[in-house]
């Protein structure tokens, strides 16, 4: 069918069940609401809810979009009066050829498509987004889980399979490349993005690719000097030479103990707290007022 012809037969809003004064994202709401009802998948060898599923995403193949929503209004205000039937379908009359014209730019139905390709062209199914939480650990290590949607979308309750890259940070964005609702006419599926939240851990922290860990160390092994033994995310713990004199809050760097991501692995960052005693034997309070008589002297 000529789409000018189709335009004034066609109450696209009827077919959404909105208003022509409905917002858009009322009319996107309205949408996915009818196409997870109408989809084939959800009724298999339903010609009825197919053909009705075909109407619904030619109507929002218009009504879904600013520009074709205000040419749609346009021609459906001038009505039937300003096109004159002919065995080709209708043409136009006077000035609204021009009207339409103009808004089509040039007698193209958009950008790049073919002449008034109407609802018959492929359309790119809509991108999802969705959210996922993770243990510290899946986040380091990389997982693959199931997501399932929720909300207005044609894939709800349907679960995805989602493999997450070692080294997701915390708020990362992950593009999922044909997960999100499916196409139009044979037009490709839309993209899924997944936003991450990564449970902090006990022990670890983040810094990019680099783990973190804060280690206690006496006031002796920090002026005297020791080695210590420092917790590793993977694997057995290393030791670790303190240098004399340490201060608290000094980093040291154990090398490849961090995240292994795609560019390479980072290190294990090592941060240095001094743990005072809460209780003392008289022999070491003796030896530390013994210890603080000599600074003083020294000072």
């Amino acid at each position: 069918m000529d789409v000018k012809r189709e335009w004034l037969e066609t109450d696209y809003y009827k077919a959404l069940g909105v208003s022509p004064s409905a917002s858009d994202k009322e009319i996107t709401k309205a949408y996915r609401k009818l196409a997870r009802k109408l989809h084939p998948d959800a009724n298999p060898d339903d010609s009825k809810a197919e053909e009705q599923f075909k109407e619904v995403s030619a109507a929002y193949d218009v009504l879904g979009d600013g520009e074709r929503r205000a040419q749609y209004d346009q021609v459906r205000h001038m009505g039937p009066m300003n096109f004159q039937a002919g065995p080709g379908g209708f043409t136009m009359e006077g000035d609204l050829a021009d009207i339409f014209s103009a808004f089509m730019g040039g007698g193209r139905f958009d950008r790049g498509g073919p002449p008034f390709a109407g609802q018959t062209r492929p359309v790119r199914g809509h991108d999802l987004n969705a959210q996922l939480s993770l243990d510290f650990a899946e986040a380091v290590r990389g997982t693959t889980t199931d997501l399932t949607l929720s909300g207005d979308t044609a894939r709800v309750g349907r679960p995805i399979s989602v493999r997450i890259p070692a080294g997701v940070a915390d708020g990362q964005r992950i593009k999922l490349a044909g997960k999100g609702e499916p196409g139009i006419n044979g037009g490709p599926p839309g993209d899924l993005y997944v936003k991450v939240k990564v449970n902090p851990h006990p022990v670890f922290g983040r810094q990019g690719k680099n783990l973190t860990v804060t280690v206690p160390v006496t006031f002796a092994q920090a002026a005297l000097g020791a080695e210590i033994s420092v917790p590793t995310f993977e694997g057995d713990p290393v030791k670790l030479r303190l240098a004399p004199g340490s201060q608290p809050g000094q980093v040291l760097r154990v090398r490849g103990k961090g995240v292994e991501a795609a560019k390479g692995t980072g290190d294990l960052l090592v941060t240095v707290a001094l743990e005072v005693p809460t209780e003392l034997t008289d022999e070491q309070r003796q030896a530390l007022h013994a210890f603080d008589e000599t600074m003083e002297r020294e000072s």
